[in-house]
């Protein structure tokens, strides 16, 4: 199993002042990073993956999209940016020396109909999806969609949606990132959900219910890391964890110490999980 750190801790900045946290995160013995890509200027991450390559990092991306660049929207000019913008930040992964896109891009966050997704958005969505997986396979990315909740996503807010939105874009290049947050909020039983999952799950994001460091909140932690032994995962286990430097998640208050102590802490959780299980 490999242990990686999400950046966007510390906020939407995506820029080289995070490099001395690079150098820590490396330090504290991570593999990885995921690196959220708001720049789709594929020349910004020239630099980002010399850095990378010096640490010996490992680095995955993620995106999502706001209201001018969905692909459910019924303007196809809207539909036509979303995609165009996409197909840019898949560019970027490229550049950075990613093989993953992850993130719930195949909808905009925070923006809803007061319905549920009609018929003609879903196909939109999946259009748009498979559209994107072509592209990203002939630059060497997989695509992993992830599930929201119910009060920032309606297009797909549980584990069996998100499924059959994956079957319907029918894309080798299109998989499944797992958020354990979401689940936490949608699932009957997390463990359930990862193993219906199953092999579609091509990244696993570990976040606590309420964000901060992974252990310390009531996610059902024991049921996640049997689940993620029953489908014999053995990729990536990444700790998305927020503060109040990223607004759109709506934190208020710090619940940890420093980052510092929030990854130290967490990844101690996750390896002793891990061997505890015998993953």
């Amino acid at each position: 199993m490999k242990f990686s750190m999400n950046l966007l801790l510390w906020g939407t900045q995506i820029d080289e002042s995070l490099f001395p946290t690079l150098e820590l995160i490396q330090e504290i013995g991570f593999e990885g990073v995921e690196v959220p890509i708001f720049n789709n200027n594929p020349d910004a991450w020239h630099n980002w993956r010399k850095k990378l390559d010096e640490l010996g990092l490992h680095r995955e991306c993620d995106t999502f999209c706001g209201p001018t660049e969905n692909l459910i929207s019924p303007d196809a000019s809207i539909r036509a940016n979303a995609l165009t913008n996409l197909k840019r930040i898949v560019d970027c992964g490229a550049v950075l020396g990613a093989t993953k896109l992850m993130g719930p891009y195949h909808s905009a966050i925070s923006v809803f109909t007061g319905r549920p997704a009609a018929a003609d958005e879903w196909n939109w969505g999946v259009e748009g999806i498979h559209q994107l997986a072509e592209y990203a396979q002939s630059q060497g990315i997989t695509l992993g969609l992830e599930y929201l909740n119910r009060f920032e996503l309606y297009l797909t807010s549980c584990g069996d949606e998100l499924i059959r939105f994956v079957d319907d874009v029918a894309h080798p290049n299109c998989k499944i990132m797992f958020d354990t947050f979401h689940a936490n909020i949608e699932e009957k039983n997390i463990g359930d959900c990862i193993r219906k999952m199953g092999d579609r799950i091509s990244f696993i994001q570990l976040s606590e219910n309420d964000r901060s460091t992974p252990g310390k909140g009531n996610v059902d932690w024991e049921g996640t890391f049997q689940a993620i032994k029953d489908i014999h995962y053995d990729g990536w286990l990444s700790i998305e964890a927020f503060s109040p430097k990223l607004p759109a998640a709506n934190i208020w208050r710090k619940m940890f110490d420093s980052e510092e102590q929030l990854m130290r802490d967490g990844l101690a959780f996750i390896r002793n999980s891990c061997h505890r299980i015998g993953i």
